[in-house]
Parts: structure tokens; sequence; C-alpha cells
């Protein structure tokens, strides 16, 4: 908008410089010495005029001492006999006119600014650009040429198969003729699909710098304007460009914003949005095939996509991005280490294993935040203290100590992050518990955090059944050690009962339902999935369904309440060490289990001291224990 306005009053200075300049070739020069013409003809009477010039009615003369000076005549037909009879000197000159370009130019000047205001706002309603109000159809695709795009294979980390499946990419560009030999043909596109944050667009730049191809790149968003019919010239425009500039990439990021299914939805009509994907796939495999320009696609929703653009031919191979594993976090967090001024005592392999599930622009915030938790401590290196700071943050919350809580919730919640602590510890194949706190992070007032060992890509049966019991464990330490019942477990009912019902209907986990879906089709209708949604359970099989799910809470409620009344002076113990310290960590929970005193908390974790009403009121408690 402040540009606009700047624009706006620039054009608005040049009119107004104009209008001035063209004004003064317009208006008759009047010199100095400009005198009344009675006063002339006094002059002339007087003998003090020499000579006089006559240009139309202007009258220049030159008297007597040879001062110059201008008069205008009103059509005096005795003039020219006036000045003979006193002897002036005369001379005619035709009257100058301003030249015919310079006349049409004047004349049509108001209408020139006209056209030149309403080019301007039609520029800003298309976002500016080459080509101004007539570039709607113009591809918005930049370019990155080998120059200004740095970006290699040695940047990508954490996706070691995804990298070979795009290697072959390179060696093409590099060297077409080693393929085209054999008869091969590489891949036309290939669809990056992973999730959010997994690096798809820095491994399709990593392709472009490793090539030293130009590297267009565009947003499916790009494509779609207010204007109809624009979408597909915009994709005609971009395979014009990289047909120029062949062999190259084209990279189209969020693909779906384009490529959802065709006919979807409950309306008719043509769709805008429609004839751009049209045009995107006579693009790239119709009667007119492009050599030399590969496109690579990005999107985290592939089951939406239309399957004319799935097909081999068009996006031949689809190359999955996964979130990195341990080892592949090790080496992000190494790539993203090199740009911060680490400690010798931060290991990446200890920071991979504590962050299950982190993608890599997770774990370059990770990085980022413990840089910020230094500035603030003025230090000069990044230590793990700061990188464990910043984990605790991303996974927690943010700590709000300003929040006032009375001694009667703190002490509930204490017994409610010890009651899932607890059970945690005592039951079999449960992730360890590696930090249990009561200072409020987040929407929650307490926070029992468990970290896998390793990862895992699926859950047996007796680990999600032993995930309901973790859950149950606040609200019943609430009830044997409180003797009250609060909002604070509201959530982990929520997450329980969604883990039971799924175990019953998706996973086949009962042996009263056996291994069978139940449930309703969950078909989106503006997918193009399913235009109605029916029930394909009979009531009695509901009822069957609810029964089991309301079995496996039972069960494992009644499990977890035996474990901790058997295990009272446990969480008699942790209740207090959180109470005294507000966090206890891994090493502290193992020495309660073993019925040890808790070792004091490290230097480098110990809270500032804070009062008892330092925390705010009104929120219930709430266990978040991390699955």
């Amino acid at each position: 908008m402040n540009n606009m306005f700047k624009n706006l009053a620039i054009w608005l200075v040049i009119g107004l410089v104009l209008m001035t300049v063209f004004n003064q070739f317009n208006t008759r020069q009047v010199a100095q010495g400009s005198m009344e013409y009675s006063q002339f003809i006094e002059e002339v009477k007087s003998g003090r005029i020499s000579k006089v010039v006559m240009e139309g009615r202007t009258l220049k003369a030159t008297t007597s001492e040879g001062k110059r000076v201008t008069s205008y005549s009103p059509g005096d037909i005795w003039l020219v006999s006036d000045l003979l009879k006193y002897g002036v000197k005369i001379e005619a000159k035709p009257e100058e006119e301003p030249s015919m370009l310079m006349s049409i130019f004047v004349s049509w000047f108001p209408m020139l600014l006209l056209i030149g205001v309403w080019v301007f706002f039609m520029r800003q309603m298309q976002g500016g650009g080459k080509g101004g109000a007539f570039s709607f159809g113009k591809s918005k695709a930049r370019m990155l040429d080998d120059s200004n795009n740095t970006v290699t294979f040695a940047d990508v980390a954490g996706c070691d198969e995804a990298k070979e499946e795009v290697s072959e990419l390179v060696d093409f560009l590099r060297d077409p003729s080693k393929f085209q030999k054999l008869g091969g043909r590489i891949p036309k596109g290939v669809l990056m699909v992973g999730n959010p944050g997994t690096g798809k667009t820095l491994l399709a730049k990593a392709i472009a710098g490793e090539a030293k191809v130009p590297f267009f790149s565009i947003s499916g968003s790009d494509f779609v304007e207010m204007f109809v019919g624009v979408g597909a010239a915009r994709v005609r425009d971009m395979f014009e460009n990289a047909k120029k500039h062949a062999p190259c990439i084209i990279f189209i990021d969020e693909i779906d914003a384009v490529g959802r299914q065709r006919g979807a939805g409950l309306g008719g009509g043509n769709d805008e949005r429609e004839q751009t994907l049209n045009q995107l796939l006579v693009e790239m495999d119709g009667f007119e095939g492009h050599t030399g320009i590969i496109v690579i696609a990005a999107t985290n929703r592939p089951d939406v996509l239309d399957p004319a653009l799935l097909r081999p031919g068009r996006f031949d191979r689809q190359v999955v991005v996964p979130l990195p594993d341990i080892r592949g976090r090790e080496e992000i967090l190494k790539v993203h280490m090199r740009k911060v001024p680490v400690d010798g005592d931060v290991r990446a392999d200890i920071i991979a294993r504590g962050t299950p599930g982190f993608s890599g622009a997770d774990l370059a915030n990770l990085v980022n935040e413990a840089a910020l938790f230094a500035a603030r401590s003025n230090k000069r290196l990044v230590d793990m203290d700061d990188f464990e700071k910043a984990k605790d943050k991303i996974m927690m919350g943010a700590e709000r100590r300003s929040m006032v809580m009375s001694e009667d919730e703190k002490r509930n919640t204490a017994y409610h992050e010890s009651g899932h602590a607890v059970v945690a510890k005592l039951l079999p194949k449960a992730d360890p518990v590696h930090k249990v706190t009561i200072i409020p992070r987040g929407r929650a007032l307490g926070v029992t955090m468990q970290l896998p060992e390793e990862d895992r890509y699926a859950y047996d049966r007796e680990y999600l059944m032993n995930r309901i019991a973790i859950l149950f464990g606040g609200r019943i330490a609430e009830e044997v050690f409180m003797n009250q019942m609060t909002t604070g477990a509201s959530n982990d009912f929520e997450r329980a009962t969604q883990m039971a019902r799924d175990m019953v209907t998706r996973y086949g986990m009962t042996d009263a339902l056996g291994p069978m879906v139940y449930g309703e089709n969950e078909g989106e209708v503006f997918l193009g999935r399913s235009v109605t949604t029916h029930k394909n359970m009979s009531e009695a099989t509901m009822q069957l369904v609810d029964k089991e799910i309301r079995r496996i809470i039972d069960q494992q409620y009644g499990l977890a309440r035996k474990l901790l009344e058997d295990n009272r002076d446990k969480v008699e113990a942790m209740t207090a060490a959180l109470l005294e310290w507000e966090t206890i960590d891994a090493e502290q929970i193992n020495d309660i289990m073993e019925g040890k005193t808790p070792r004091p908390p490290k230097a480098t974790q110990t809270p500032p001291k804070s009062s008892p009403d330092n925390n705010s009121p009104g929120a219930a408690p709430s266990a978040a224990a991390t699955a």
C-alpha cells in the first residue's frame, strides 16, 4: 500500500511538471522592459525610439540609448505612418507559431495523463511486473541460474534414499547421451511427497544446483487469478520460457492448489482451476512433447491429486521425503550447527535421540531457539543446556512462570503428573519418562514427557493398552491422594477414548470384533471421494463396538488404579520432589522408583526461585503425556 501511494505521488509530480513546461511553451513570453501602448506612442513622438521590430501585434522597440522594450499593438492602422513620420526604422517578421507536433502534444496531454493513470492502477491490481496491465498471462515463475543457486546435495541431509532417487536427474541433465544411447528416457516429472518441513523444496533446489541448470520456481497458487483463463495462459508461458532455457527444471510447490481431482464437488460448471490443470497435463505430455524440461512438484496431499497427473509420462516417479530417523536427524543437526558457534560439549547424537518425530524444519528451529537462549544469557557459545531448554520449549511449550496458581492447585497438579509418571515407569514396553514438570507450559499446567528409546514405525497392542493406562494415571492420582476430581484430565480422556476406539474399529485388536474395519465412510465430498456418506455398521454391531471400547477403558483404568494404590510411597515421594524443585529429570525419577532419596537437580537446570503464588488462576490442571 505504501508503494502504491509513493508511485501515485511520483506520477502526480511528473504530470504537474509537464503541465508547467507546456504552459511555458504555450504562454507568450513578455520581456522585462514591457510598456503600455500609449506610453510607447509618446516615446515615438518624443524621438526616443530608433527601431521597431513588428512580429504580428508584438512591437519590439530599441531606444536611442540602446535599451530594448516591448509593447503590444491593439491594431492601430496609423502605427506605421507614425513610425515613418518620426524617423523610426521598421522591420517586420511573421509571428512565431508553435510546431505542429508541440500543438498536438499539448492538446492531447490531458488524455495521455488519464491513460497513464489507468495503466498505473492496472499494474497495481496485477501486482506490477513486466508488461503491467497487459501481463495477465505472463508466468510468475522466478528463474535461478547456477550463479545464484548455491544449494547442493551437501546441504541436504536426513533423506538419503530420496537423494539417490533424484540423483539420476542430475546425471541426465549433465550427460543426456548416457541414457539416450541405451534407449532410456529420463522421467518427465518427479512428484515429491512428504510431511511439511521435510525438505522437499530444498531437495529440488539441490538438484538444480548440482546439475548447474536454470531452475524455474513457482507456487501452485500463482497460476490462478481473478481473470478467467489466466492460469492456463501462465502455464503455456512458463513452458515457453523453459523451452528457451532447456535443459532446465521447473519446480511447482504445493501443486495440489491446481492439481486437485477434476469433477469433484457437488456443483458443475467450467472451473478455472480445471482449465489450468488441463493445460498443465497437455504441456507435460500432450501432442507436442518438451525435451530437456523436467518438472518437479511438491505436495503433502498426494491423495487429492488428479489421477491423470500421476500417470507415467507426466509424473513418472513419486519420491517420498519422510521424516528423518535418528541418523538423519543427527546429520540435519550437524548441517544447521555449522551456522552457529557451538560449545565442545554439544553432541548432535544425543539431541537427535531426544527429538523423535522432528522434521528438518523442526530441527532448524531447535538450533535457532538454542542460539536465542544462549544470546539471552550473554554466552559466547551455544552449549548443551541451551539445546535442552530449546527442546523442552518446542516439545512442551514455553514456560509460564508468571501464572498465579494456588498451593492447592499446585499440589493437585503435582499428584496428577506423578500419577502419569509412576504408571509409565511400572508398565512394560512404555516409553521411558524423560522429564516431569509442574511449571505451566503452553496450555498445560503440568507436563509428563516420555521419549522413546528408538524411532517407532508401528505400535503393538500391549503398547497401546499401556498408553491408555498411563493417560488415566493423572485422574486416578487426584482421586486417591486428593479425594477430588478436576477438569484437568479432560484431554487425557479424549485421547484414551480415541485410542481405544481406533483399536476396535481400525486396528482389529479385539477378539470379539476381529480384523475388520468398522466405521463410517469418511470420503470428502469436495475431493470427489463420495457424494453420500453412509453407515456400514448395524445397530447391534455399533453396540458391540461401544461395549468393547468400554471394556478396554475399564480394564486399563482398573490397572492404573491398582498400580498407584500399591505404590503410594513412590507417588508421595515424586510429588514432594515436584513441589520442591518444580521439574525433575529421568535420573531423579529413577532414584524415586528405586526407593532412594532423589539427587538434587543439576545446577544448570535449577529453575529460578519463585513464590508459591507465581502462577495465574482459573486454569484447570492439564497433563500432556507425550506419546
